[in-house]
């Protein structure tokens, strides 16, 4: 994969997104809850687009909402939506994200097939967790049809979404795996910072 790639793709995207958006609120709830996400929260959306999920994270009365995205298309998109205090969106290579406070809880939502290293940004994020953070890959739709929606699209942007027990497997190396589900309706994988 290429990064420069997906920051393309990414910004030809962002005008039509929000339009072609398709939100099913119970899954975005459910996914939600299984990510611990709750009233008083410090909250990390990594691959935050336009913003799909701010909505539900601050109806949950959380203290805080960062947002961070590679395409400046999604960026610009997603700060002309959102003029609460609570949310700031950044435009950055998650990778190059150092932020100065830690988070309760991370969320990829919709976003894990296009980062070129799974492992390493797993352990990145572990590292911006606060003690028994959560942090959470999901998506609103079963990996069989995230697949197939992919496979047109070129593998410069993207790979393949992972097994959940692969995910598990790898997540567990880093966090206390609490949450893991791949069905027919959604995908989600979360885990819990260990404390030594």
């Amino acid at each position: 994969m290429n990064k420069d790639k997906i920051r393309d793709f990414f910004d030809e995207l962002a005008p039509a997104w929000d339009n072609d958006m398709v939100i099913d609120e119970k899954i975005m709830n459910l996914i939600l809850d299984n990510a611990k996400i709750e009233e008083g929260h410090d909250v990390l959306d990594v691959a935050c687009g336009t913003g799909v999920m701010i909505p539900f994270y601050l109806s949950r009365n959380v203290n805080s909402v960062t947002g961070v995205d590679l395409s400046v298309r999604m960026c610009e998109a997603a700060s002309a939506k959102f003029h609460d205090e609570r949310v700031k969106i950044v435009c950055s290579d998650i990778d190059d994200f150092n932020p100065d406070k830690t988070f309760d809880n991370i969320i990829i939502y919709n976003s894990f097939p296009h980062f070129i290293d799974p492992e390493k940004l797993i352990m990145h994020l572990t590292g911006l967790l606060k003690d028994n953070g959560y942090l959470s890959i999901a998506h609103g739709a079963s990996r069989e049809r995230i697949n197939s929606c992919h496979s047109n699209i070129s593998d410069d942007i993207k790979c393949e979404l992972m097994k959940i027990e692969d995910l598990s497997s790898m997540m567990s190396r880093y966090l206390d795996v609490t949450a893991a589900i791949s069905d027919d309706t959604m995908y989600q994988i979360v885990g819990r910072k260990k404390v030594d």
